[in-house]
């Protein structure tokens, strides 16, 4: 179960903030989805020797642009190859999944690494109809996660009322998360769950979520106070402008996502920025950009200093996306180092 580290109002609010990475396994032009995973185990790696609290995967189903489509699988793929960093999902979306068969594969997790795992939920459903029918499911089950959240916990604390018990989850203890999309702020706090909360960019939003959850609290087994997670795009680099083109092949993706329908592999950043856009195209492209923490140590340090005291969150939870892989590689490395 996370303890709050205690969150100064002055400027070592960073020293006492807890780091972590949410890797999405976002596939490249021209590169098989395989490498993506393996990249993803590769990051870990690298997460674990720069000092990172945690390491998470994502669930997505059908995304030609994400390869990460079994979190537990690849969660369990991490953890082997590290040893000492948290490892979780962020998140398992549970609409998608039986609590019983979740909470079976976190106890599997949690046998083989104990004192590592973590439970992140999710309340998406499929991203298409299409989707959403391979997985028999429909986008009116996202309605259910407070119920089904429940269930999950009451597996692992035996509490059932079938009378089946769920091996080996049963009496183990795996911190779970809510990642608190629109009514997931209110669930997390009537459960008394930490809260995971993005993005970055909407401040506004993000901070009427936090109230909202601190003020409906309930303390549970799992946590005696509100623990926030705030999650987002960080990207650092020598000069702005290269932290900027960090972020170019991601927000193109998302550019094309909603102007054709589908999410694309991202491509490399030139190629981005010599292709002739719609005007519909350049503005969700722009916007894309805008509002992103990306720039030198120091501008991305006064940032993320004046986050932390807006939001007084326990941690942050970077998702950060890009073609070049030694660049991104290179950003956590500043980033680390700025903690440090």
């Amino acid at each position: 179960m996370p303890n709050p580290a205690p969150h100064p109002a002055t400027g070592s609010a960073l020293s006492a903030t807890r780091f972590s990475i949410l890797d999405r396994s976002r596939t490249r032009e021209g590169h098989p989805d395989a490498e993506a995973l393996r990249d993803t185990v590769a990051l870990a790696r690298e997460a674990e020797r720069l000092g990172f609290h945690r390491f998470w995967v994502s669930e997505h189903h059908g995304v030609p642009g994400v390869a990460g489509s079994a979190p537990t699988v690849l969660a369990a793929a991490v953890a082997a190859a590290t040893r000492t960093i948290r490892v979780g999902t962020g998140g398992v979306m549970l609409p998608n999944h039986q609590p019983l068969v979740v909470a079976e594969q976190f106890g599997v997790l949690e046998s083989l690494f104990p004192g590592r795992i973590d439970m992140g939920l999710g309340r998406s459903v499929g991203f298409t109809d299409g989707v959403r029918r391979a997985l028999g499911r429909d986008k009116d089950m996202a309605e259910d996660f407070s119920t089904q959240l429940d269930e999950l916990l009451g597996w692992f604390a035996g509490t059932s009322p079938t009378g089946v018990h769920a091996r080996p989850a049963e009496g183990l203890t795996v911190p779970p998360f809510v990642l608190a999309m629109g009514e997931g702020a209110t669930i997390a706090a009537r459960a008394g769950l930490p809260m995971v909360i993005g993005d970055l960019r909407s401040r506004e939003r993000m901070l009427r979520g936090i109230d909202t959850y601190r003020a409906g609290f309930r303390p549970s087994p799992w946590a005696s106070e509100p623990y926030v997670v705030i999650s987002g795009t960080v990207a650092v680099a020598a000069t702005q402008e290269e932290a900027r083109r960090l972020l170019i092949p991601e927000a193109w993706s998302m550019a094309y996502s909603r102007t054709h329908g589908t999410f694309p592999p991202l491509p490399p950043a030139e190629d981005v920025e010599s292709r002739t856009m719609t005007t519909k195209e350049r503005g969700f492209f722009e916007s894309g950009l805008a509002g992103q923490l990306a720039g030198t140590a120091e501008e991305v340090a006064h940032e993320l200093e004046t986050v932390l005291k807006e939001t007084a969150a326990q941690e942050i939870l970077i998702t950060t996306s890009t073609y070049d892989r030694t660049a991104l590689l290179d950003s956590y490395r500043r980033l680390a180092d700025l903690l440090a």
